[in-house]
């Protein structure tokens, strides 16, 4: 940060699952610059990790293993929940990490609506079973969507998906 905060942009581009491994030597080999005087690094790019702002070298390599750790077709809802704020951070709380069992407790899909998600869940559940169908066609399922919403939480799909990621809040 010495010669950053001097005026010059000493830096490389690393994977962030190694960006802890990085040393004030080796981003200063070449530069001509002298090493003295840098005593802490620092990761400015971070497009594409788990949360916008910039970071230690260690809690990237920790946001990136995160990453690595879930199915890429699931990286776009991590995204998402930790964007959210109604996620479980790992540790102390201190830290941005999801806490990524909470993550696949609490993560039901990818679903065009809530509305089609509590459908689903009143299917799946056999919640009318057993209900005659003259007292079931009366069914208010918006009313149940809205009701049940109040224990989720419905966040917009990233590109490429499309509708909603729906995570169990508590």
């Amino acid at each position: 940060m010495f010669h950053f905060n001097a005026g010059y942009l000493v830096g490389d581009w690393y994977d962030a699952a190694e960006a802890s491994t990085v040393t004030v030597a080796e981003l200063h080999r070449g530069t001509g610059l002298n090493p003295a005087g840098c005593e802490e690094l620092w990761c400015y790019d971070t497009e594409y990790m788990l949360v916008d702002r910039e970071m230690s070298p260690h809690e990237a390599q920790q946001q990136a293993e995160a990453l690595l750790a879930v199915e890429e077709h699931l990286r776009p809802a991590l995204r998402a929940w930790v964007a959210s704020g109604d996620y479980v951070a790992e540790g102390d709380g201190r830290s941005d990490v999801p806490a990524l069992g909470d993550f696949h407790d609490r993560y039901c899909g990818n679903w065009d609506s809530f509305e089609e998600y509590a459908a689903d869940l009143v299917d799946s559940t056999g919640m009318l079973n057993g209900v005659p169908e003259e007292v079931a066609q009366h069914f208010d399922w918006k009313s149940h969507a809205r009701e049940l919403a109040h224990d989720y939480a419905v966040l917009d799909a990233q590109a490429p998906a499309s509708g909603v990621y729906v995570f169990r809040s508590c």
